[in-house]
């Protein structure tokens, strides 16, 4: 899905007063958003990834997506979700693939993330871990995943489990992510939906799982608001500092000791 479809959508949806998001008492972070802006001049920066390439995932699943995606947008935030289809498998030569420089692209850019998988076999999906393992830690001076927020859910076939949600939880840590305390999980997805097998603008039912949902949007957008001013703060490591430091001795010597 391109960022442009997404935001297509986004505002399709917006546009309809009936939409259950436009309905949400937000009022804390609609103010908090309101305020941020306003000392900021900027939007807060949310990057959504999912783990699936179903063809029929893409009628309930992606639009599951929207739900959180129109939510942020009602809140005056810039998202973007990246479509991994045609991402390849992880390796040492495609690293300049457009898929893989969008993919690192994107989460450069943000300010956090929105991460989002099926359950599989009792665990995330290739799909989405794959993903992850194409972003680097570091590239250069350019930290693209350390000191972001981190919400994530799972979609599951049957009863509810977190077996996915907690994988997700520990990639973010190994990302040097900061994963808000809540996460959503929604059992037996196919029922969360009025018809799944119907394409157009499905919309999860009203349930605990999807009031669960706009808890984690809401406590993400909170997060990311604090945490945003202070991303730069985290990257300053007294093991790379005292690293650079004996780096710039070593070269003032040898330039002593070449003149």
């Amino acid at each position: 899905m391109t960022s442009t479809f997404a935001r297509n959508t986004v505002r399709s949806l917006l546009k309809n007063d009936g939409d259950w998001v436009q309905q949400l008492e937000l009022t804390t972070a609609m103010d908090m958003a309101a305020e941020d802006m306003q000392k900021t001049g900027e939007r807060l920066k949310i990057l959504v990834l999912y783990g699936s390439l179903r063809k029929m995932l893409d009628l309930t699943h992606v639009l599951w997506l929207m739900r959180p995606v129109v939510f942020f947008f009602r809140l005056g935030r810039d998202v973007r979700v990246f479509n991994p289809e045609g991402l390849p498998v992880r390796n040492d030569t495609d690293h300049g693939h457009s898929k893989v420089q969008e993919l690192r692209g994107l989460s450069a850019w943000s300010d956090g993330h929105v991460w989002v998988t099926p359950e599989q076999h009792g665990n995330l999906t290739a799909v989405f871990k794959n993903q992850i393992d194409w972003v680097p830690l570091s590239t250069g001076s350019i930290r693209p995943t350390q000191g972001r927020t981190l919400a994530i859910a799972q979609v599951s076939g049957g009863s509810q489990s977190f077996n996915a949600v907690n994988s997700l939880r520990i990639l973010g840590l190994w990302m040097r992510m900061f994963t808000i305390p809540n996460q959503s999980s929604i059992p037996k997805a196919y029922t969360q939906f009025p018809d799944e097998a119907k394409s157009g603008n499905q919309r999860l039912i009203p349930s605990g799982n999807r009031d669960r949902l706009v808890d984690c949007m809401e406590e993400f957008v909170k997060c990311t608001i604090l945490m945003r001013p202070h991303i730069k703060l985290f990257g300053d490591r007294y093991s790379e500092r005292t690293e650079k430091q004996a780096k710039e001795e070593k070269a003032r010597v040898n330039h002593i000791l070449n003149n």
